[in-house]
C-alpha cells in the first residue's frame, strides 16, 4: 500500500496472476547492514508480508494469497551490524542513532535474517549469491575516501577524516590509528558536517564527551591532546560550504571555545542570500553573525576554531627532518559562477599554514567489491538505472554505491525505498522469475560451512551489543564498544 492508504502502485492482472500462483517464495538478498541496507530491507518486507494486499476495504479485491515464507537476507562484513549509524554518526549526537530500533525490529521479522561476518566477494562470490536468491541488492556503502593527490599527504601526521571518525567511534579496521595529538594547530580540510564532527571532537570538553559512546581508547588519547586551535579550510566561499546550521550553530555553542571568522570574508553576502533557499540564507546570516560579534576575553576561551575560505591544498610541508607535517602551503582562488555551481580557480598566490595535524574530510568513496560486478570508477558508483544495476538483470544497488557518498540518513532512507520499489516492480513483472525455487541462505551456507566462515546472527549481536552496554554502564556511558573482532566473536562463543 502506497502513501494516504491507495493501492500499491502498478498492481492489475500480472500482480493478481503473480499472487494466486502457486509460484515460490521469493529470495531476496541484501549486501551490507547499514542504513541504505536495512531501509531497503525494510521496504521489501513492508510489501512482501502482506502479498501486496490492500489492506482497505473499498480496494478491488485481490486474491487472499501471501508469501508467508518471502525472506531477506542481510549480510554483512563485520560482526555487528548497523554501518554508519554505529561508526560514522559523532558521539556526541545519540539521537541520530535512533534509528537502530527500527532497524533492530527490521531484523526481528520472522522473514528476516542477518548473517554477519560475512565478506561478500570473499567469502561468498555475488554470482553465488545470484543463484541462490531471486534478486541480490548491494548496500555496501563507501568503504574508502576521496585522497588529495598532492605531494606530502603521507607524511606522519596527515590522516583522512574517515579514518579518525572510524577511530573514534569503534571501527575495527581504525583501532590503531593512534593519531598524534601533541600540537597545538589542527587544519581540517573539508567544509562538510564530517569536518564539523572532527572539529566539535577535538575541541569538545571532555567531561561531554565521557558521556557518550566514544571509545575508551579514544577518549584516553584526546585527554593528553594539546590541540587548542583548529581551523576548517575549504576551496570555495561561505556560499558553498556543505555543513547545516545544525552542525555550525553546536560548533559556535561549544563551552570553552571561540570560533574566529573573518568579517571580511563576507562582505556583501547579506545581499547576495536575499534570494536564496532559506537554509543557505539562514546557514549564512549565521556565519555573518558569528563574524561580527566582539570576541571574548582569552582567559575564558583557551580553544579556537575558524573557516578559511578559497583556499586549496598544494603540498603538505614536511618537518627539517622530512618525517611529518609542519604545515600546507594553500594557492588562493577566486571564485567562477555562483551558488553551488561556483569552482574554485586558482590566482597564483600562495600562503603557508602553519599545523602539526592534518585531517582531509574531501569524501568518501565507494570501492568495486569484484570484478563480475561493473564499478563506475571515476563516479565511485555501481552504474544503474533506478537501483538496477546495468547488463546485470537481478541485481540492485542502493546508497552511496548507488549515488555516491552524499546526503544524510532521511536522503538514503529515501533513495533504499526506491530501489527496493525497482525489485518489487520487476518481481510482479517478471522480471525476475520466481517459478524457480532459490534455497536461499540453505545454498549460501552451505558454500560458508565449506570455506570455514561462521555467521554472526542477529541474536548473536544482541549479546554483544548486551555487553557493551554493560561495560558502558560501569564506567557511566551509554556502551564501551567492543573494538577487536576476535573479541566479539570470542564473546559469542565463535
Amino acid at each position: 500500500m502506497g502513501p494516504g492508504g491507495a493501492c500499491w502502485r502498478g498492481g492489475g492482472a500480472g500482480l493478481r496472476r503473480w499472487l494466486s500462483s502457486r509460484a515460490p517464495a521469493p529470495r531476496i538478498c541484501v549486501v551490507g547492514s547499514g542504513p541504505a541496507g536495512f531501509y531497503t530491507a525494510q521496504h521489501i518486507l513492508k510489501f512482501l508480508a502482506t502479498g501486496f494486499l490492500c489492506s482497505i476495504p473499498s480496494c478491488p479485491a485481490f486474491p487472499p494469497a501471501h508469501h508467508d515464507l518471502a525472506q531477506v537476507d542481510i549480510y554483512e562484513k563485520l560482526p555487528v551490524p548497523f554501518g554508519l549509524v554505529r561508526f560514522g554518526v559523532a558521539p556526541d549526537h545519540p539521537e541520530v542513532k535512533n534509528v537502530i530500533n527500527t532497524f533492530t525490529q527490521t531484523a526481528r521479522s520472522e522473514r528476516c535474517a542477518y548473517y554477519g561476518n560475512v565478506t561478500v566477494g570473499r567469502d561468498v562470490t555475488v554470482g553465488e549469491l545470484q543463484q541462490a536468491y531471486h534478486a541480490v541488492v548491494l548496500s555496501y556503502g563507501a568503504e574508502d575516501n576521496r585522497v588529495l593527490g598532492i605531494p606530502g599527504e603521507n607524511l606522519c601526521g596527515v590522516y583522512s577524516a574517515r579514518a579518525f571518525v572510524g577511530w573514534y567511534n569503534g571501527l575495527p579496521e581504525n583501532r590503531g590509528l593512534k593519531p598524534d595529538l601533541s600540537c597545538e594547530t589542527a587544519l581540517i580540510l573539508g567544509h562538510g558536517n564530517v569536518a564539523l564532527d572532527v572539529a566539535r571532537i577535538l575541541l569538545s570538553p571532555l567531561d561531554f564527551l565521557r558521556k557518550t559512546d566514544i571509545t575508551e581508547c579514544s577518549l584516553a588519547a584526546l585527554a593528553c591532546s594539546k590541540v587548542k586551535r583548529v581551523w576548517l579550510a575549504g576551496r570555495r566561499g561561505p556560499l558553498q560550504v556543505a555543513f547545516t546550521i545544525k552542525e555550525l550553530r553546536e560548533m559556535i555553542n561549544l563551552p570553552g571555545t571561540q570560533p574566529v571568522l573573518n568579517p571580511a570574508d563576507f562582505t556583501g553576502l547579506e545581499n547576495a542570500v536575499k534570494d536564496a533557499p532559506r537554509p543557505r540564507k539562514r546557514l549564512t546570516e549565521l556565519m555573518i553573525k558569528t563574524a561580527l560579534e566582539k570576541p571574548r576575553e582569552k582567559a575564558a576561551v583557551p580553544r579556537q576554531w575558524g573557516l578559511k575560505f578559497q583556499r586549496s591544498p598544494q603540498e603538505v610541508l614536511p618537518t627539517a627532518d622530512g618525517t611529518r607535517v609542519r604545515g600546507v602551503r594553500m594557492a588562493l582562488t577566486r571564485l567562477e559562477g555562483l551558488g553551488d555551481s561556483a569552482k574554485a580557480v586558482p590566482t597564483g598566490d600562495v600562503e603557508e599554514l602553519e599545523c602539526g595535524l592534518v585531517l582531509s574530510s574531501i569524501g568518501y568513496r565507494s570501492l568495486p567489491l569484484e570484478p563480475a560486478v561493473p564499478f563506475d570508477a571515476q563516479h565511485g558508483i555501481i552504474p544503474n538505472s533506478l537501483g538496477r544495476v546495468r547488463g546485470v538483470p537481478g541485481l540492485y544497488c542502493s546508497g552511496w554505491v548507488k549515488r555516491g557518498p552524499v546526503g544524510v540518513i532521511i536522503t538514503t532512507m529515501n533513495d533504499s525505498f526506491d530501489t527496493a520499489q525497482s525489485v518489487l516492480e520487476d518481481l510482479q513483472g517478471g522480471v525476475l522469475d520466481v517459478t524457480v525455487s532459490r534455497e536461499g541462505f540453505g545454498a549460501v551456507g552451505s558454500i560458508l560451512r565449506s570455506r570455514g566462515i561462521r555467521p554472526v546472527s542477529f541474536s548473536d549481536w544482541e549479546k554483544i551489543d548486551a555487553a557493551e552496554v554493560a561495560r558502558g554502564k560501569a564506567a557511566g556511558k551509554p556502551r564501551e564498544k567492543i573494538v577487536d573482532p576476535q573479541e566479539m566473536l570470542q564473546l559469542i562463543g565463535h
